[in-house]
């Protein structure tokens, strides 16, 4: 069975990448690397990232594309292989990877979701931001280095203390239920 991606022209979508040995911290260990694989795809084939975290092991975004475009696929394509040749060689590949000239940092498919509305975008982007607490790594969203949370706040979106772990009125689920 073919896999079908919804393809929105213009759309907005929320992504989940993963690396393939989820215990690596390779995204923050190499978040330079990662930086500059993400501004030369945008170079060359521009999307605006409304949100986005980056995780030792995986990452969140929420992109909008171009009017009239609808090609995601390639833009991570091309992220994952740029940080890849970025990285030096030091991973296990298995002969399958090998085969296709696959390097075996990344999971070879990632989870993407079109945002249906502005509730839908809200929700995603609080996901998005509350994601290192969720995840242990800091108690407050404002203390992850990695998230557009702080863009954010600078803009007078959110409070400097929105995503706190000790606050009661927070939820763990920022996002995931209704």
């Amino acid at each position: 069975m073919r896999y079908r991606r919804a393809t929105i022209a213009g759309g907005t979508y929320f992504f989940t990448v993963n690396l393939e040995d989820r215990q690596q911290t390779l995204l923050v260990g190499h978040i330079n690397e990662l930086r500059e694989a993400l501004r030369e795809v945008k170079t060359v084939h521009p999307f605006n990232i409304d949100a986005m975290v980056i995780l030792p092991d995986h990452m969140h975004a929420l992109w909008t594309l171009p009017p009239g475009d609808t090609d995601y696929a390639k833009r991570w394509m091309l992220i994952k292989a740029g940080f890849s040749r970025l990285l030096p060689k030091a991973e296990q590949i298995s002969a399958s990877r090998q085969a296709k000239g696959e390097r075996g940092i990344w999971q070879r498919r990632y989870w993407e979701h079109l945002i249906r509305d502005d509730r839908d975008f809200e929700r995603h982007v609080d996901y998005i931001h509350y994601n290192p607490v969720k995840h242990g790594h800091v108690e407050r969203a404002a203390d992850w280095p990695w998230s557009s949370f702080h863009r954010y706040v600078r803009n007078g979106i959110l409070p400097v203390d929105w995503g706190d772990s000790s606050d009661d009125s927070s939820s763990p689920t920022y996002g995931e239920r209704d």
